[in-house]
């Protein structure tokens, strides 16, 4: 199964583990053993934006601290094509403005990937596989 992981999973992840579910680990750990995880490309941008914000702190220059998330065993990140830029704007469901989120809910849908994710509205989105493993 691929695992797309919504930006605050990636950042929990490496920053407040115990935030995830123990059978979202099991996930994240059984999808980066078969090279089946992945982050959109608009992952990075919204940690930089969120420290630059002051709504996430972090101990080390966010540059430095992405790359070094991005090392989590069997992750790749998903590039922003075209396609998927179009896409975002198509959804077949109401989603909120935010284009970080729809530009993910794209992604997930391009890799026929599920998302996991703790946001309510993309959980309950049609068409888009999602799911928080409690």
């Amino acid at each position: 199964m691929s695992l797309l992981l919504y930006t605050h999973v990636w950042v929990w992840w490496h920053l407040e583990p115990d935030r995830i579910p123990a059978r979202a680990h099991k996930l994240i750990a059984a999808a980066g053993r078969e090279s089946a995880l992945y982050l959109s490309a608009i992952s990075p941008w919204e940690v930089s934006v969120l420290v630059e914000k002051r709504r996430l702190e972090l101990n080390m220059d966010v540059l430095a601290w992405i790359e070094r998330a991005l090392e989590l065993p069997g992750l790749s990140v998903y590039p922003l094509t075209p396609a998927i830029a179009v896409a975002s704007t198509r959804l077949p469901f109401p989603l909120h403005p935010d284009p970080a989120d729809r530009i993910i809910a794209a992604t997930a849908l391009e890799l026929g990937a599920t998302l996991l994710t703790r946001d309510e509205r993309l959980l309950e989105c049609d068409g888009v596989r999602a799911r928080w493993a409690r």
